[in-house]
């Protein structure tokens, strides 16, 4: 196993810091500007802030060469997603039932899952490493 220094270590720690808040930054934003542009039926806003999710955590994860890079952005937009969905004593509600709000949030969610899946993981696949079995003797 190779050893890091404390240089690197805190650099990979201000790394993954800045994935986080630019999934709060992306919640926040697209959390208020989802239902803005929609032609007829098809919610385009919403539509495009789940590619834009799908893109930043996917390029995390490839970037960070570990499924850890997608996770913490994707954990940083459901932070903010969730609470936007619950509807509030006077009646406010920012991410509110219609296409627009159902694409935003389970297209995202979506988004975030094949993002994950899609990511390198840091060891290398368990499924794809070469098995050798022991010779016995």
């Amino acid at each position: 196993m190779e050893q890091r220094s404390q240089a690197e270590s805190a650099l990979g720690g201000a790394a993954y810091g800045m994935l986080f808040v630019l999934g709060v930054v992306m919640g926040v934003v697209g959390g208020f500007t989802h239902p803005v542009w929609q032609t007829g039926p098809f919610p385009g806003a919403a539509a495009a802030w789940v590619l834009a999710l799908f893109a930043v955590c996917f390029g995390a994860g490839r970037l960070m060469r570990a499924k850890l890079g997608a996770m913490v952005t994707a954990l940083g937009w459901l932070l903010v997603t969730m609470p936007f969905t619950l509807e509030l004593r006077v009646g406010d509600l920012v991410i509110a039932q219609g296409a627009p709000g159902y694409v935003y949030l389970y297209g995202g969610l979506a988004a975030l899952v094949v993002a994950y899946l899609m990511s390198p993981s840091s060891a290398g696949s368990w499924l794809l490493r070469g098995y050798t079995p022991k010779n016995p003797t």
